[in-house]
């Protein structure tokens, strides 16, 4: 297991990941457009912040054993699994001094065209929320789930046991914290216009960090594997 500090500050930041905000903010920006009934925003938002919580907390459950497997066979894979995080790191910096030139950690092509029209058919159908949840969880991994991946690799160390479950858990409860706040900020009569542009101006500073943490994280992994 990974010191706990370190463990809780990695979930802090791949919390505030842009991708994750900006897909919530247009989901309740269209509730609002669409429904005059605040309780019909709370109860799709937050199942759609459950389905997410959900598939991500499946994932690392899949993925825990699979890479602990893979650990004990060769812990030169550590390495190679830090090297791509220290890629997927620097790629964040990139996005700090350039933004948007270049490679950059974003959603699966085509995905924000599919979100926008599943968007669209939510509205009246619960089960539609859930399954958008779904859906935007799987399509920005490749935009969110760096930090993940390293957490995972590094808890894999101890094996899955009561305690690697429990901190899991915890992990993608503080993962899922931000999209809360943001849902209930919606609900309390803030403007999605207010807070994406906050997300906008603040973008380069969740890039930055998140690019430092996947950079402490690759290393740690690589000399586990050295050492």
């Amino acid at each position: 297991m990974p010191p706990i500090p370190i463990l809780i500050g990695a979930a802090v930041i791949d919390s505030i990941n842009p991708c994750a905000f900006g897909v919530l903010i247009f989901l309740l920006a269209y509730l609002v457009k669409t429904s005059k009934s605040k309780i019909k925003l709370l109860i799709h938002g937050l199942t759609y912040i459950f389905a997410v919580f959900t598939t991500y907390l499946l994932a690392g459950l899949l993925l825990l054993p699979i890479i602990g497997g893979l650990g004990r066979t060769s812990l030169w894979l550590y390495g190679v699994i830090g090297v791509i995080v220290i890629i997927a790191g620097l790629l964040e910096l990139k996005d700090f001094f350039w933004y948007g030139r270049g490679p950059s950690l974003t959603l699966l092509p085509g995905a924000s065209k599919r979100i926008k029209l599943y968007t669209n058919k939510i509205s009246g159908n619960i089960f539609s929320a859930f399954f958008l949840g779904v859906f935007v969880a799987l399509v920005e991994l490749p935009c969110t789930g760096a930090v993940y991946l390293a957490i995972l690799s590094v808890m894999s160390l101890s094996g899955v046991n009561a305690t690697s479950i429990g901190w899991l858990i915890a992990y993608n409860i503080i993962f899922v914290l931000p999209l809360i706040l943001i849902l209930f900020a919606f609900y309390g009569g803030l403007s999605a216009e207010k807070i994406e542009v906050w997300r906008k101006k603040n973008r380069h500073i969740m890039r930055l960090a998140i690019g430092l943490i996947l950079l402490f994280l690759g290393g740690w992994m690589i000399q586990t594997a050295l050492f």
